[in-house]
């Protein structure tokens, strides 16, 4: 079954007509996207867009052939005209069942918002998923019987909707996510791929013809990051955002709870709030443990407050304490660590503080805790394929 994407955008398109946003300032050329319409195999048009024909025609295809149009979701604004030759366009009731005379089977697939999904399979059985911008799939419980050979929909907007399909397996480790509707709240350019990547997804520009279920290399999800950063850097929400289509995440609070203080509560609160609901807390600075057993993925937030509590339990802050085998006691914690971290089964992004860059701690008791974070920092990183730096929201690769 052959794909092409004749637009990879947004409703809008990407840049938005009269938007002086720094995203469609700088979206052109290849980074310039059409709203998003596929024609599968030359003979289905999914979504009708302004320009469908001449897309076509510069991807060195024709819509002369096609036998079905459906739309995917609500057009706002002035109804698109129907080219000359063309089916009449309309949507499919969920669940309802069309057979081409291509030989192309189409099922409706219920979304959780206004907008129907479409299941293509070829006469040879390639299944294609498509997805409305903004939408995910609706009551799923079951496993599938098998995965899809691709599936395409709104990565950066609904990440949840990968999360979604990848707990029924519907998206398997073979199946190409395809990311369209591509808006300008998505970053541009390498950032995007980096982002998409972190997903086992990637994009396309406008015009590709892909092949589905063709043979293809997967994007590689690493599987130990270190995301590292200042204070309020945006850090932890890009370690989220690597984790944020898995369908199931252990979430290690190493701070665990403070009681009587209500400004830290509230900074946990939001930290809560901020993460999908199917995602587990665990507060503990036991991180051998889990690092060890078999399990979803981690995000462990955060190594300098695991490291405060191995001070604590060595009484680092004391000279006297730490001469005399706190530093052997701490050097040893930190060693089994990263022992762990070497040899985990898991996937698991780490979130860190860099320390190492402002002004010199004013007690012999806080110089020492930035050395050993620096020391931890580095033999951390060392074990991980990914090193990401976050500096003003902007995340900066160090490695992978």
């Amino acid at each position: 079954m052959e794909l092409t994407l004749l637009g990879t955008g947004a409703p809008d398109g990407l840049p938005r007509p009269e938007c002086p946003c720094a995203a469609c300032a700088t979206a052109r050329g290849v980074w310039a996207r059409a709203a998003t319409a596929l024609l599968v195999d030359g003979a289905v048009l999914l979504d009708l867009t302004p320009g469908a024909v001449f897309a076509a025609a510069r991807a060195g295809h024709s819509l002369t052939g096609v036998r079905q149009v459906l739309l995917s979701h609500p057009h706002d604004g002035p109804a698109v005209e129907l080219p000359a030759g063309l089916p009449p366009a309309g949507r499919v009731p969920d669940g309802q069942v069309l057979t081409l005379i291509s030989g192309h089977r189409i099922r409706a697939v219920p979304m959780d918002s206004p907008g129907t999904g479409y299941e293509v399979t070829s006469p040879e059985g390639a299944r294609l998923l498509y997805m409305p911008p903004g939408a995910a799939p609706a009551g799923l419980t079951d496993r599938v019987a098998e995965p899809y050979d691709m599936v395409v929909g709104d990565v950066t907007g609904r990440p949840d909707a990968m999360a979604r399909l990848r707990a029924v397996e519907a998206i398997g480790p073979a199946t190409e996510v395809i990311a369209v509707h591509l808006d300008h709240d998505a970053p541009i350019g390498p950032e995007l791929d980096r982002r998409l990547a972190a997903a086992g997804a990637r994009t396309v520009p406008d015009g590709t013809t892909l092949v589905v279920g063709e043979y293809h290399v997967v994007p590689d999800v690493p599987r130990r990051t270190l995301v590292t950063g200042g204070a309020r850097s945006g850090k932890s929400v890009e370690a989220e955002r690597r984790l944020e289509t898995f369908p199931e995440v252990v979430y290690v609070a190493t701070g665990g709870g403070r009681e009587g203080d209500a400004e830290w509560m509230a900074r946990v609160g939001l930290h809560r709030d901020r993460r999908p609901t199917a995602w587990r807390t665990e507060e503990t600075c036991e991180l051998v443990d889990l690092l060890k057993s078999d399990g979803p993925p981690l995000l462990i937030d955060c190594l300098s407050l695991w490291l405060t509590d191995a001070m604590d339990r060595v009484n680092a802050w004391d000279d006297a304490a730490w001469a005399d085998g706190g530093e052997s006691a701490l050097r040893e914690r930190v060693s089994e660590l990263v022992g762990a971290v070497r040899g985990t089964r898991r996937t698991v992004v780490t979130v860190t503080n860099e320390v190492g860059s402002g002004v010199v701690p004013g007690t012999a008791a806080g110089r020492r805790f930035r050395d050993e974070l620096g020391r931890l920092n580095s033999a951390f990183a060392d074990e991980c394929e990914h090193v990401l730096l976050v500096v003003a929201g902007q995340a900066l690769t160090l490695r992978g």
